[in-house]
């Protein structure tokens, strides 16, 4: 199967891309560029050549042969989403869409959105399904909702959208981000030695490896299209729905030394448990090999080789704010989110590894 992947040169799509090129897939990959400089580590020898390019660029000649897309590049996170939501409503949400309808024109049957759980944004009556209201807080989870509202509108015979809801991501990869909740504890934890929050860290998160996200994507395109033809799917596992301070408090344990506080409250109202028995009963294949204490214990292995610092992991490559800002303010994107300078543009492909590593597991 030729599949065409956005957002390849992202924390997920460091992840996904070698994933399913170790399983026989025809990897066409695609990426804005933004975030080429956090690269953390060398984790996979196998990678595919990378076309730099807007996804609002994306033309139909992008999509001949292609028989699957799976779209990953969106402007994330929630931060960001506040900061510029006008951007994040037309690259999220405009950008996505006419990506999707060029490749319905273009005969691509399937096509796999990545969305979010955070579309549930806050909910108090038990674990919800795909089948609960969504009730999305920030711009982000907003253009996830609007973007799966769109999507089933195109989806017919010819053309078949999944829509996969993730948790909240978590686990190494090579194109670290350290601004999403396990990674960022677990950065502070090695580098401070110190996790002070200042929540007290009640509300509810589930969390899913980016190994288990990428095993998800894999079995939706060997799946079926019966079985997942318009379909949503929470991504995760019921067991991995923690309270903010047990993150806290797991992390905490896999660096020993780690002195770990509370505050009182916090001004973050989201809060939700998530049910993930559709996924884990309908998708042939898929069961998360990932839980909260293997993934600590894998950052705090991997600090360890690389020798991970306080300005490594302070670092603008690591955090997408920050290195959207630094874009911004170097003038290297305008105020659209568009390369302004041929110069600034990333190099046509993605270099050749120097040496061979282990990934980790």
């Amino acid at each position: 199967m030729n599949v065409l992947i956005t957002g390849t040169e992202g924390y997920l799509g460091s992840i996904v891309t070698p994933h399913l090129l170790r399983a026989g897939v025809q990897v066409t990959a695609v990426d804005t560029g933004y975030y080429r400089s956090g690269w953390l580590y060398h984790g996979t020898p196998l990678t595919a050549p990378t076309q730099f390019k807007d996804i609002r660029h994306i033309s139909a000649a992008d999509l001949e042969g292609v028989e699957a897309v799976v779209h990953m590049a969106e402007l994330s996170n929630d931060p960001l989403g506040q900061l510029l939501p006008n951007i994040t409503y037309d690259i999220n949400h405009h950008g996505s869409m006419r990506l999707a309808r060029l490749a319905k024109a273009a005969g691509v049957r399937r096509f796999v959105y990545m969305s979010s759980c955070s579309v549930y944004g806050v909910a108090t009556d038990g674990d919800v399904t795909e089948a609960s209201p969504v009730n999305p807080q920030t711009a982000y989870a907003e253009c996830k909702t609007l973007v799966e509202r769109d999507l089933r509108d195109l989806a017919d015979d010819t053309f078949s959208p999944t829509y996969l809801r993730n948790a909240t991501a978590f686990g190494a990869s090579p194109r670290m981000r350290f601004d999403i909740v396990l990674n960022n504890l677990a950065g502070l934890a090695w580098t401070t030695g110190e996790i002070k929050m200042t929540s007290d860290g009640t509300p509810w998160r589930p969390l899913v490896h980016a190994n288990d996200i990428a095993r998800a994507i894999q079995c939706v395109l060997a799946a079926p299209i019966d079985a997942v033809h318009d379909q949503v799917f929470n991504v995760g596992d019921t067991a991995q729905n923690y309270r903010v301070r047990e993150i806290a408090e797991i992390i905490a344990a896999a660096f020993p030394g780690c002195q770990l506080s509370f505050g009182e409250n916090g001004s973050d109202n989201r809060s939700y448990r998530v049910d993930f028995t559709k996924i884990n009963t309908r998708l042939p294949g898929f069961r998360c090999e990932w839980n909260a204490e293997r993934g600590a214990a894998q950052l705090a292995a991997l600090f360890a080789r690389i020798d991970l610092t306080r300005s490594d992991f302070e670092s603008r490559g690591y955090t997408r704010l920050k290195q959207l800002e630094y874009l911004l303010a170097t003038g290297q994107i305008d105020q659209d989110f568009f390369w302004t300078d041929p110069f600034a543009h990333p190099a046509p492909a993605t270099p050749a590894p120097t040496r061979r590593e282990e990934t980790l597991a």
